[in-house]
């Protein structure tokens, strides 16, 4: 017959749920520090939502890069 270990619905006894509990948690706390690192980064490099003047740079940028490409054709 089976081996009726654990007394819950899970079948881990109640030290190995405290155990997975704490990985889970540790684990969960870990992602969540690398996704707000992440996201912290990525608004530094370029914000999701654009100053008062808009997004400016861009129409300083596409004249240089317009003449730059029409070098290479």
């Amino acid at each position: 017959m089976a081996d009726n270990k654990g007394s819950g619905s899970s079948g881990l006894t109640e030290a190995e749920a405290k155990e997975f509990h704490g990985m889970f948690v540790t684990s969960f706390i870990a992602f969540t520090v690398v996704a707000i690192i992440a996201h912290f980064l990525a608004w530094q490099w370029r914000p999701w939502l654009p100053p008062v003047e808009g997004y400016s740079l861009n129409d300083s940028i596409l004249p240089a890069a317009v003449q730059l490409t029409s070098m290479f054709t």
